[in-house]
C-alpha cells in the first residue's frame, strides 16, 4: 500500500522519538493486548509494510534487549517466549539468519524448529495453503527465508497476522535492514541517522530495497549506486518516491559509485552474486567493474565514514584494507545485531515488551 497522510504523522512522531533520551533500561517484561506495543499482532513481511514509529519500537526493543543480556545472561524471571514455538522455513541457506534466530529464540525461552526443504514439502506434493494450515496448528511464529516474495505473500494471507517474519525473499531482506539500523545507532546515537546520508554501491537487490526505506524512515538520506541493468526495483523506488515527497529526505540514484559515496557517512555493499546465481559471476563480475570499496572511493565519503557489508564478503566487493579496518568497518556488530533485532521482532509480534 501506498504512504498515507496517517503514516506522514508517523513518520514526524518517528523522529521526534528517535531524539528521546534512552536512560537506564529495564530489566522487567511487561506483555499488553494486540494494538499496545508496535507491531503487536502483526506480519512482518518489509519495512515497507511497517510504520515509522513500528520501525522505532523494534529498534529501541533491540537495544534494551541486548543491554540487559550483556547484564545478565539470563534476565527474565519469566521468559517472554516460554511455551512457544518458531516453525523456521528455509529454502535457502544461511549462517547468520539461522544461528541468529535459534540462538536469540532459545534466549528468549523459546522453542524454534528448523525446516529445511529436505525437510518439509513446501509446494511440493503439498501447496502452500495445506503446509501453512499445517503449521499454524503447531508453531506460534512463521519465520521464513524462501527464494520468492509471493510465497512470503501467500504464508502471510494464509497463517494470518501476528505469525510471518521475513527472513529473506528475492525482494526484501527486512531483518538485515533493523540489524544495520540498529549497529548505526550504537555509533551515532539513537537519533543520530538524521541528516545522515547512506551510501550504497552495488546490485540494487533485497537488501538495499529495505534497507533504503528504514534510513529514510530515520530521517537519512540514500545514495544508490547500481551498474546499468542492476537498478532497484520499481515498486521500491516507488515507495521511496513517497517518503522522501513527504519527510524532505532525499534519494539519489545513479551508476557512478564515487558520486553516491561523495558526502556519505556511511558505505554499505553486498554481494554482487547471490545464491543460485553461480553461473553469472564472470559476467557480474565484469559489469561491476569500479565499484569495489577501497580506500580510494571510501576518499570520497565523509571524514569518519563507516563501511558495512551484511556478509558473506568476496574480496572483489571490498578490499581488507577497508573490510578488516576496525576504525572504519562494522560488519562484526552487524552480524551480532542480526540476533537481538530478531528477538525485537518476535517479542513486539507476540505482544511483549522488555521495556
Amino acid at each position: 500500500t501506498m504512504l498515507s497522510a496517517s503514516r506522514a504523522l508517523a513518520s514526524n512522531a518517528f523522529n521526534r522519538a528517535l531524539r528521546v533520551s534512552t536512560g537506564p533500561l529495564t530489566r522487567n517484561m511487561s506483555s499488553v493486548g494486540s494494538g499496545g506495543i508496535p507491531l503487536s499482532g502483526k506480519n512482518f513481511l518489509s519495512i515497507s509494510s511497517i510504520t515509522p514509529v513500528e520501525l522505532r519500537h523494534l529498534l529501541d526493543e533491540a537495544h534494551s534487549l541486548k543491554s540487559m543480556f550483556k547484564a545478565n545472561p539470563t534476565p527474565f524471571a519469566d521468559p517472554p517466549m516460554k511455551g512457544k514455538s518458531m516453525a523456521m522455513i528455509f529454502e535457502k541457506r544461511s549462517t547468520r539468519t539461522r544461528v541468529s534466530t535459534e540462538t536469540g529464540f532459545v534466549k528468549l525461552g523459546g522453542h524454534p524448529l528448523f525446516l529445511s526443504s529436505q525437510d518439509i514439502q513446501l509446494n511440493v506434493n503439498e501447496s502452500l495453503y495445506d503446509t501453512s494450515n499445517v503449521l499454524t496448528r503447531f508453531n506460534d511464529i512463521i519465520l521464513a527465508r524462501v527464494n520468492s516474495n509471493d510465497t512470503i505473500e501467500t504464508l502471510g494471507k494464509e497463517c494470518g497476522e501476528g505469525k510471518v517474519i521475513n527472513a529473506l525473499c528475492d525482494l526484501y531482506h527486512p531483518l538485515q535492514t533493523l540489524a544495520d539500523l540498529m549497529t548505526l545507532e550504537e555509533v551515532w546515537g539513537r537519533g543520530g541517522i538524521e541528516g545522515k546520508t547512506l551510501a550504497w554501491v552495488g546490485d540494487g537487490n533485497n537488501v538495499i530495497h529495505d534497507l533504503m526505506v528504514g534510513f529514510l524512515y530515520s530521517g537519512g538520506n540514500v545514495n544508490v549506486a547500481t551498474p546499468k541493468g542492476y537498478e532497484c526495483d520499481a515498486r521500491v523506488l516507488k515507495r521511496c518516491d513517497e517518503v522522501t515527497a513527504e519527510t524532505g529526505v532525499k534519494l539519489l540514484t545513479t551508476t557512478d559509485a564515487r558520486e553516491a559515496c561523495t558526502g556519505a557517512d556511511v558505505v554499505v555493499t553486498d554481494t554482487w552474486v547471490s545464491m543460485g546465481e553461480e553461473d553469472q559471476y564472470d559476467k557480474k563480475v565484469a559489469e561491476f567493474a569500479g565499484y569495489q570499496v577501497n580506500r580510494e572511493l571510501m576518499s570520497a565519503a565523509n571524514p569518519g565514514a563507516k563501511f558495512m557489508h551484511c556478509l558473506p564478503r568476496h574480496q572483489e566487493e571490498v578490499d581488507d584494507e577497508v573490510f578488516y579496518d576496525k576504525d572504519v568497518s562494522l560488519v562484526w556488530d552487524e552480524a551480532e545485531n542480526r540476533m537481538w533485532t530478531v528477538m525485537a521482532v518476535t517479542m513486539a509480534m507476540s505482544g511483549k515488551t522488555s521495556m
